[in-house]
């Protein structure tokens, strides 16, 4: 019966509802709305509408909960993990209630908090029963879902709705609501230090759960166990975590992809802070680490895209939720009309004060284009734990190449210190696997991390850097990978020029690497080229196997290799190497080659060279993956056997274009000639040559100290300069 009634207040049934003015009398004097304001309430229900962004938005909540009150109540007792039944129930009732509680605030239908009450009081019913659910595995177990994390979400989104609501409720209602469902839960999130306590992004949803909840409830004791930890010493909790998880110029040390997802508790439990403690400045704390992470998480971004790094997945993008949520908060109090331009990319908002601030924005035509730039965003709490280089040309879809020399990330991080990837074209080139994961899907191990994300994903050999004796960096070890990082050696931008060199000890032992990478541009060339060079410092012999993981179509390969036509070997039995099939090998040479590919109708070649004879392997993965848990991806690995030190160089030339529909190929010729390596204790020499008889040398000198003078001859000149590095034009 409660449902027919709802379906025709709201006009399910063909009654149509009259908007009215929300209600704004209190049921009692501590029950009123604390993270929205009456007076923010106010403001939306009476302009809301004429925001067209945020109007748009209103009706996608109408949608949503009038679906669900048509559904009805459904509140099933906690049994599958990700991707199961009972898990995206849950998932759907905490947004239920939250839109709900958002809609009778603008529209002032009670109907809307009814339905949001029944739903709150159903969990009353079903909470206080419940115990670790049942398939935790490996995690930390939550009590409406398989992992303590997803419980915390559940927590922040409800803890809105309900607030929204709370002061329509009778007291019966409110107090059995408040003690069964939000103070239950909280208690549960705060007395689980294991996961409470982190310093990670779990442990951030958790904090942002409970502190709102305490705000609401009236509770000091939950907003100082999130702000400060469970035992109150600033060891943990909220604060800590900005501190620590942040570094000076808004990188989080996690990487883009738990950026985003981090900043849904970070921004939103700051908002309420600064709402309710506006004396704390929560927005300046830390030198104002949470609206730098809004610009730094953009910028870790291609086309729409996030960076792949650590445990990424490849599809999502700047208009994740996380981020819509986060550019509306970072707006609302910069007023940097920049972000304007990002909203109007993801074409959402947020049913919130912030939310409508940005749709007015966009409404009176403020926007500005964002600055897409190079950039060196460091990692660690004060910038001393290397970082990630980002060097572009064009804007958010013109060349970008990145360079990853980070701290290991925590338990999502990958062993890929000196890692590097390019995207052009609007589309990725050289890129990262990301993780192994069907988020969600049931069928894929109930969406968790696959095993292939340990055996596969994680290790070194499956990301653009330096392999040594089939092992990954720190032998997989993440406590040793923890207290190590690369230290940054050099990071400029010239006209012509962007370049970033970082070097990484302790990876393996006995072995320094120092990486230059270089974005190039030169009259002669119709695009900007990559220039690489890995220079590699070890106290014994050693192989070295320098891998290349490039998305697109094999065009011509510059060199002879024996093909593995009828059988396919496996390249290894562990680290990785055990998911690669060999598809050709090119014996050990001195001598430079390259190999094509096209990407989304454009050319790279790719020409390489070494300071020791290298073998060429071309590879792809899925080996060994008898549920075909992995993509097929090719390969190069340059490989250099029984040497000491070795560099070794390349250059990356896109070209040309091949359109299908006119069936027309232009330039696919290379600008670039010929590529060589003059290696020499004072320095490397890396030369391009171009058909133009013209060319350019980078000389990237040992020891990088700026202000120091060196003098080298090689190729037939001779080369003085001061500083890491001095370009050359010939």
């Amino acid at each position: 019966m409660r449902s027919l009634v709802w379906m025709m207040a709201l006009g399910i049934v063909g009654i149509c509802n009259a908007t009215t003015a929300p209600a704004a009398v209190p049921a009692a004097a501590d029950s009123g709305p604390v993270l929205t304001s009456i007076a923010e309430w106010s403001r939306m229900a009476d302009t809301g509408k004429r925001a067209p962004l945020f109007a748009a938005e209103e009706q996608r909540a109408v949608a949503q909960v009038r679906a669900a009150m048509q559904a009805g109540i459904d509140v099933p007792v906690p049994r599958d993990a990700g991707g199961g039944y009972t898990h995206e129930q849950h998932k759907r009732n905490y947004r239920s209630i939250y839109n709900a509680g958002t809609l009778y605030r603008l529209t002032g239908n009670r109907d809307y908090a009814g339905f949001a009450r029944d739903l709150l009081l159903a969990y009353a019913k079903l909470y206080p029963t419940l115990g670790p659910h049942p398939q935790s595995g490996h995690q930390v177990p939550g009590r409406l879902f398989w992992q303590v994390l997803n419980d915390s979400v559940w927590l922040v989104y409800a803890i809105q709705g309900y607030d929204a609501i709370r002061d329509t409720l009778s007291a019966v209602d409110r107090r059995t609501i408040d003690e069964q469902v939000f103070r239950r839960m909280a208690k549960f999130l705060a007395g689980t230090p294991a996961n409470f306590d982190l310093i990670h992004n779990h442990a951030t949803w958790a904090a942002a759960g409970v502190g709102m909840t305490g705000y609401v409830l009236r509770d000091r004791e939950f907003v100082d166990q999130a702000l400060l930890g469970s035992r109150h010493d600033g060891k943990s909790g909220f604060l800590r975590q900005i501190e620590q998880l942040f570094s000076p110029d808004g990188y989080y040390t996690e990487g883009p992809y738990y950026q985003r997802y981090a900043l849904g508790p970070f921004e939103l439990f700051a908002r309420v802070i600064e709402r309710n403690e506006p004396q704390r400045h929560i927005f300046d704390f830390h030198g104002g680490a949470l609206l730098k992470a809004v610009d730094a998480v953009i910028q870790e971004s291609y086309a729409g895209l996030l960076l792949p790094l650590n445990d990424a997945i490849k599809d999502k993008g700047l208009d994740s939720e996380e981020i819509v949520a986060a550019v509306a908060i970072a707006y609302a109090r910069t007023r940097d009309a920049r972000l304007l331009d990002i909203a109007k990319r993801q074409g959402r908002t947020v049913l919130t004060s912030d939310g409508l601030t940005v749709a007015e924005g966009l409404q009176a035509g403020r926007e500005q284009p964002f600055d897409f730039r190079s950039l060196l965003l460091r990692d660690g709490p004060a910038g001393e734990r290397g970082g990630l280089a980002l060097l572009r040309k064009g804007g958010d879809a013109g060349p970008l190449l990145v360079m990853k020399a980070t701290a290991q990330g925590m338990g999502h991080g990958h062993f890929d210190r000196l890692n590097w990837l390019f995207y052009d074209n609007g589309h990725e080139v050289v890129g990262d696997y990301g993780s192994a994961r069907f988020l969600n899907i049931n069928a894929k191990h109930g969406g968790i991390y696959l095993k292939e994300n340990t055996s596969w994903a994680k290790q070194t050999v499956a990301h653009n850097t330096l392999v040594v004796d089939g092992r990954s960096q720190f032998d997989g070890k993440l406590a040793d990978a923890e207290a190590h990082y690369p230290d940054i050696l050099l990071f400029e931008t010239t006209n012509g020029l962007q370049i970033a060199a970082a070097r990484m000890t302790g990876a393996y032992a006995g072995v320094a690497a120092t990486r230059t990478l270089a974005l190039v541009e030169h009259p002669d060339l119709a695009l900007p080229v990559v220039v690489d060079l890995l220079r590699v410092q070890g106290e014994w012999p050693a192989q070295y196997d320098l891998p290349l993981h490039f998305n697109g179509h094999i065009i011509e390969t510059g060199f002879e290799a024996a093909r593995n036509e009828a059988l396919r070997p496996v390249l290894g039995d562990a680290a990785g190497y055990q998911h690669l099939w060999v598809d050709a090998v090119a014996p050990a040479s001195r001598e430079p080659r390259s190999l094509t590919w096209l990407t989304a109708g454009r050319f790279y070649t790719y020409r390489f060279v070494a300071s020791e004879p290298s073998q060429a392997l071309i590879v792809e993965s899925g080996a060994h993956d008898p549920e075909f848990n992995l993509r097929r991806e090719p390969a190069l690995i340059r490989r250099v056997t029984g040497a000491n030190n070795v560099s070794f160089a390349a250059a990356l030339e896109p070209h040309g274009r091949y359109d299908g529909t006119a069936e027309t190929v232009t330039g696919d010729e290379n600008r670039i000639r010929a590529l060589t390596l003059d290696s020499s204790d004072e320095g490397d020499v890396v030369t391009v040559s171009l058909v133009s008889n013209k060319g350019v040398a980078i000389v990237i000198a040992r020891d990088p100290t700026p202000g120091r003078a060196h003098r080298l001859a090689a190729g037939g000149r001779s080369y003085e300069w001061t500083g890491p590095y001095v370009r050359v034009d010939f």
